[in-house]
């Protein structure tokens, strides 16, 4: 007889394992398959048991660079990205991604180093500290005190990035909780009776909302990038035709809504189309699907859309009646929204006929416009207008801020959602390149075009470097107008056009730049082969920086100033 005593024990054994295995385990379980990060000492057990980790890893050259490439893979994917820096300076670079991704709702997960645990608050080497700093941006925060904690920690922190209203969750490890070994953890389940998100509306607003969709004859949908989130673009645009409700998209909206549909107005806001921005100040109806009212849609909150009843529905009850009175508030998931709205049957259809002749009239005489005359400079616009033809419209388009941001949202003819990336809310300059990067990465066989300005492209144009090392196809273009475009209009109209440090005196060689990093590097110059130029360099097989001179004195127009009501545009042809 065979004595399986010291078998069974060693089977039933607990293993020990450190704080940094234990993280890896709860990544895997989490089906991470990709961390943006950059090492430091406090870091150091954790990038010691990723030595040995299967998933992969990008070493990016600037935290900044890591969690806005974290950002680009989040939003083109919609799962959370993950980040891993170090304490103190590592940790308090990532500020400004997390606020992005807490402004414009995208799930992240950061992974923050901090000082051993008796340290903290004594003012040791590379201490910041990331609970305090970080409330004000995150969606909730951690500090790990007891290794146990670790994996249902991870566990809380996904579970409330990637649910109700995405947005980015910090949990800070102490050095030492990354290095004790444990055999026992807490259960990992989740219970935050606290954080209950609503996702199914109410029957009785959905009711209302029917009813006045019913009696209106100019009803108008607002979509936001919250039908994006939620996945809802093909329900919206079976709603849209079943009733031929016409379509205004915010900025981070876009794609929600083919833009070559005929019930696509376009734009609305600052630099929105005029067809859209005028429906919204005639409409009788407004369903507002997952846009938050901010203010660059609605500058002017108390003469906006003041002939509408007001449908707000949005995930998130803080931002329903926060700027525009809302008569018919419905926190709700947008897909559950429309897809109960949809299985509702309507006593009255809207007669919308006349509504729909006069948007298409005002939509078909007033497009987004520019001259097209001047011959001697190459016209901004016109490259994005190459480039979406280039790409056939399919591209994922990231862009950094300022004018070209606003030029690639009034001239890219985006189709689908997840398609632009670009900072709406925090508006932060150095996103767009590294951005461009992690949506790369998320999906490598997909074109990614990152399309930049002058200024915001140096500030993070260092993640050149890692184009080569990870096989990295992007396609960035530089819309260079040697100034801080958006500055520099803005000192023009409102300010005596006393340029105040908005121009800049030198650059840099854009193509020696890139070439520096082992990437390929054209600057384009000639507006008669602007077109062969530009489908030349689309056409190389790997990453390039296409650096295009454009006219210095071009503005985004139309423009709503800042303050004024939606229909009071200036440069409308």
């Amino acid at each position: 007889m065979i004595d399986t005593t010291k078998t069974n024990e060693k089977a039933t054994k607990k293993v020990n394992k450190s704080g940094a295995e234990l993280l890896i385990d709860s990544l895997k379980k989490q089906q991470v398959d990709m961390i943006f990060g950059y090492p430091g000492g406090a870091v150091l057990p954790l990038y010691d048991a990723f030595y040995d980790c299967d998933i992969p890893h990008i070493l990016t050259r600037h935290e900044q660079g890591a969690i806005h490439a974290a950002e680009g893979y989040a939003r083109v994917t919609g799962k959370p990205g993950v980040v891993v820096v170090t304490s103190g300076p590592g940790a308090t670079n990532v500020l400004t991604g997390i606020a992005d991704a807490m402004s414009d709702s995208i799930p992240l997960v950061i992974f923050t180093g901090q000082v051993h645990t008796p340290g903290i608050g004594k003012d040791a080497f590379q201490e910041a500290d990331m609970i305090g700093l970080t409330i004000p941006i995150t969606k909730y925060n951690y500090q790990v005190r007891d290794v146990r904690d670790l994996p249902k920690i991870v566990n809380e922190a996904f579970h409330i990035a990637s649910t109700g209203r995405k947005g980015p969750v910090v949990v800070d490890i102490p050095k030492d909780m990354g290095i004790i070994q444990t055999d026992t953890v807490r259960p990992d389940t989740i219970d935050l009776p606290g954080y209950q998100p609503t996702y199914s509306p109410n029957p009785l607003q959905l009711e209302k909302l029917m009813q006045a969709l019913s009696a209106s004859s100019k009803p108008l949908i607002l979509a936001g990038a919250g039908v994006n989130h939620s996945r809802a673009t093909a329900e919206l645009l079976e709603f849209a035709e079943r009733y031929q409700i016409p379509i205004v998209n915010t900025l981070l909206g876009l794609g929600s809504f083919p833009q070559s549909h005929d019930l696509f107005l376009g734009m609305g806001g600052m630099h929105g189309s005029y067809a859209a921005n005028m429906a919204l100040t005639d409409c009788d109806l407004l369903i507002n699907f997952g846009s938050r009212f901010d203010d660059r849609l609605a500058s002017a909150p108390k003469e906006f859309a003041t002939k509408a009843t007001i449908a707000h529905i949005d995930i998130d009850p803080a931002e329903i009646g926060k700027i525009i009175e809302t008569q018919i508030p419905i926190v709700a998931d947008i897909n559950e929204t429309l897809t109960q709205l949809l299985q509702m049957e309507l006593p009255v259809y809207p007669d919308t006929s006349h509504w729909y002749k006069l948007n298409m009239t005002r939509k078909n005489r007033h497009p987004f416009h520019f001259d097209k005359t001047k011959k001697a400079e190459i016209k901004p616009q016109r490259v994005i207008e190459l480039i979406g033809e280039i790409t056939q419209g399919e591209a994922l388009v990231s862009t950094d801020v300022g004018q070209h941001q606003m030029w690639t949202a009034q001239f890219y003819p985006f189709q689908f959602d997840h398609q632009i990336i670009t900072s709406g809310g925090l508006g932060t300059m150095g996103f767009g390149f590294p951005a461009a990067v992690g949506a790369q990465l998320a999906f490598p066989e997909k074109t990614v075009v990152a399309v930049v300005g002058d200024g915001g492209f140096q500030m993070t144009n260092q993640e050149l470097a890692i184009l080569n090392d990870y096989q990295i196809n992007v396609k960035t273009v530089i819309i260079n107008n040697g100034s801080l475009g958006m500055v520099r209009q803005w000192q023009e109209k409102f300010h005596g056009e006393r340029y105040s440090h908005s121009i800049f005196t030198s650059q840099p060689d854009f193509v020696k730049l890139s070439e520096a990093y082992g990437v390929k590097g054209v600057r384009l110059t000639n507006p008669e082969t602007l077109e062969k130029d530009l489908r030349k360099a689309f056409a190389h097989p790997g990453p390039i920086v296409i650096d295009v001179h454009v006219a210095k004195d071009e503005l985004v127009l139309p423009m709503v100033p800042s303050g004024k009501p939606n229909h009071q545009m200036e440069g409308v042809e």
